[in-house]
């Protein structure tokens, strides 16, 4: 029973060296769909969601819908979801039109590229998702479709004691 209980406290602990020794993501600048400056910074104080995406992205149509329950699932505890859209010019026309045809109650910003994804170790593939906590550390990192055991781990990860150890830092479902 000794040996049992020191393995938790040891998996306890290399779970909080993990996230302890993380840094916050870099404060990048996006806009949202009213033309508002939004940074990853203002989402320190909340355990947010953030998932990259783009119109023409077939993965991306079937994680948003996801997300969107997700985001009602959890309204009552604070967690955030935002979709940033990495449309370009060409078919950053279609966003709106898509969220509101598609009924999603996610915060849309625009503004992300190939090269944000990486500024946050999230390879070049979208659909992309980040999970922050409330100091806006990177907890975890889902490379291509989340799922929704996927987001839902590192949520109730976060809303715990953390006496668990730590969901894996990233997931690759490309």
């Amino acid at each position: 029973m000794k040996k049992l209980l020191t393995l938790a406290i040891t998996i306890a602990i290399a779970g909080f060296a993990l996230t302890a020794g993380a840094k916050p993501v870099p404060d990048l600048k996006f806009q949202d769909l009213t033309g508002h400056i939004q940074k990853l910074s203002d989402l320190r104080g909340s355990i947010t969601v953030v998932s990259f995406w783009a119109t023409w992205c077939g993965p991306c149509k079937e994680e948003l819908p996801r997300l969107s329950t997700l985001k009602q699932r959890y309204a009552n505890k604070g967690i955030r979801f935002i979709a940033i859209s990495a449309d370009d010019s060409k078919t950053r026309s279609k966003i709106s039109p898509y969220i509101q045809e598609q009924n999603l109650s996610l915060e849309v910003w625009t503004g992300a590229d190939i090269g944000t994804l990486d500024r946050l170790a999230l390879g070049n593939a979208l659909p992309s998702t980040i999970i922050l906590d409330k100091d806006g550390t990177p907890i975890g990192r889902i490379m291509g479709e989340a799922r929704e055991t996927d987001v839902t781990t590192y949520i109730d990860w976060l809303l715990s004691d953390r006496s668990t150890p730590a969901p894996p830092s990233t997931i690759k479902r490309l």
